[in-house]
């Protein structure tokens, strides 16, 4: 069925270019590598993790997980970075979910227990932000977590992410349905 819109970035657009290291305000953000696999197993053990992101993993697990992105790179339906300070993997971000003809992605991240305090989540998320409206010319950027997670709140909040609602009972997680805060920034956006 033809598309009375033309799509707002159009396909290829992303799976044409390398998946980019992105410098901004004192943290890296790379792509995954194989000797990340202690990091992302690590983080995945964390209960504070564990509780908004709903699953644990295994060294094995940990391993596909990052061979994963370099596949939804290529296939355009996401893209995952280990966030770097100092040289260290503290955290990831990623655009969890990709949809290039409507110009949209949504976001998640999270930071090591080590690594919390330093604004590290909102330094990741506004360096990644402004590099998919620069260069893949999104549109709208979501980012979803449940009301009862008052640091995610914050970390939306201060990298410029408008409260836009509450979706009820949209996602399950561990103790039970959980009401979902949506933000959103827009390319124009200031």
């Amino acid at each position: 069925m033809p598309m009375l819109a033309e799509s707002a970035t159009p396909p290829g657009s992303m799976a044409a270019l390398p998946q980019p290291e992105i410098h901004a305000d004192g943290v890296v953000l790379r792509p995954w590598q194989p000797s990340d696999r202690p990091a992302v197993v690590a983080g995945y053990a964390d209960p504070a993790i564990q509780r908004w992101h709903c699953r644990s993993m295994s060294d094995d697990e940990a391993r596909d997980w990052i061979d994963a992105w370099a596949d939804r790179w290529r296939s355009e339906s996401g893209a995952g970075w280990a966030v770097l300070e100092t040289g260290h993997v503290v955290g990831q971000i990623s655009l969890r979910r990709v949809i290039l003809a409507e110009g949209l992605a949504e976001v998640s991240y999270w930071v090591l227990p080590s690594a919390r305090g330093r604004r590290i989540a909102v330094r990741a998320l506004s360096a990644m932000t402004a590099w998919a409206f620069e260069t893949l010319r999104l549109h709208r950027i979501e980012l979803c977590h449940s009301t009862a997670n008052a640091a995610s709140c914050r970390v939306a909040q201060r990298a410029g992410f408008a409260a836009e609602g509450t979706k009820r009972g949209e996602a399950l997680h561990a103790d039970g349905w959980h009401d979902m805060h949506l933000h959103a920034r827009l390319d124009t956006d200031v």
